[in-house]
């Protein structure tokens, strides 16, 4: 069952109530879930549901998966953070995570934008379609 457009309209105020200079705020975002617990809306789960989904989305916006099959030094992540940051203007982290399946090269996602440099990728690219 979706949610009204009531409880998506409260749902989005509520987000924006939890960005402070565009980025999401822990204690805002405290807020907004005590205030929801003392003046529980209509459909009070649909809002909720909604809710949690903004906050994920802007959450994984500056967020970075850096996904690999060796060894990544912490350097290398400062690297792809400091790249991704100039690149999209926001603060960016980058968390690695090991891939075996990659053989080599890295893997990074960052919210919906993925960039791949990985040999595992390129077999892919070089194998026929169908």
């Amino acid at each position: 069952m979706h949610p009204s457009k009531q409880s998506q309209r409260l749902a989005r105020q509520l987000y924006r109530l939890s960005l402070e200079e565009g980025q999401i705020s822990a204690a805002r975002v405290e807020g907004v879930l005590a205030y929801l617990a003392a003046h529980p809306p209509r459909q009070w789960l649909a809002v909720l549901k909604h809710y949690r989904r903004l906050v994920a989305r802007q959450l994984a916006r500056n967020h970075a998966v850096v996904e690999h099959a060796g060894a990544v030094s912490d350097a290398l992540l400062r690297g792809v953070a400091e790249a991704l940051a100039r690149k999209y203007q926001r603060p960016v982290t980058a968390v690695a995570q090991p891939n075996p399946a990659l053989i080599a090269g890295l893997r990074i996602r960052l919210g919906d934008d993925l960039y791949e440099s990985s040999i595992a990728g390129q077999l892919a690219a070089l194998a026929p379609a169908g």
